[in-house]
């Protein structure tokens, strides 16, 4: 099955590739069948992309690579909603919001998108009752060099 996609135009699917969000994705209930695929070929970026809607389009990033002791603990209901069975069936990413300069872009580590690579079945869950936020910038600031700092 062919799609359109916002950043690389057409893409050829199949069935397997499809990640379903059985009850949507916040403001985007309607939404429920997404692919994953690479920004660009060996980049950290992915895009997860609606097959209905071209222009529903979220850029993730896996939140371990970029932040310290990140932690994200599934209450029992997300487990049974998404048939999660082991640990190492899910997946979690988290949508950047995307800034000029690039590296002030911001991760919603307070609602991680989670998926079994397993069923492929998937939800945004909401972590209000940890510290993280919506805007965590996830770039590491460059040390400040020059003198009179």
């Amino acid at each position: 099955m062919k799609i359109q996609t916002k950043y690389i135009g057409e893409v050829e699917i199949n069935k397997e590739q499809i990640i379903t969000f059985p009850t949507g994705i916040p403001a985007f209930e309607e939404e429920m069948s997404f692919v994953l695929y690479p920004l660009e070929e060996q980049s950290p970026f992915l895009v997860l992309q609606s097959t209905k809607t071209v222009e529903i389009a979220f850029i993730l990033v896996n939140p371990f690579d970029y932040v310290d002791n990140y932690q994200v603990k599934l209450q029992d209901a997300t487990k049974e909603q998404l048939h999660i069975e082991k640990p190492e069936e899910v997946a979690t990413y988290v949508v950047l919001t995307v800034k000029e300069p690039f590296s002030e872009t911001t991760a919603n580590l307070q609602g991680p998108i989670i998926i079994n690579a397993r069923t492929n079945e998937a939800k945004q869950i909401l972590m209000s009752d940890s510290d993280y936020t919506t805007k965590h910038k996830i770039f590491k600031q460059a040390a400040k060099t020059g003198k009179g700092e």
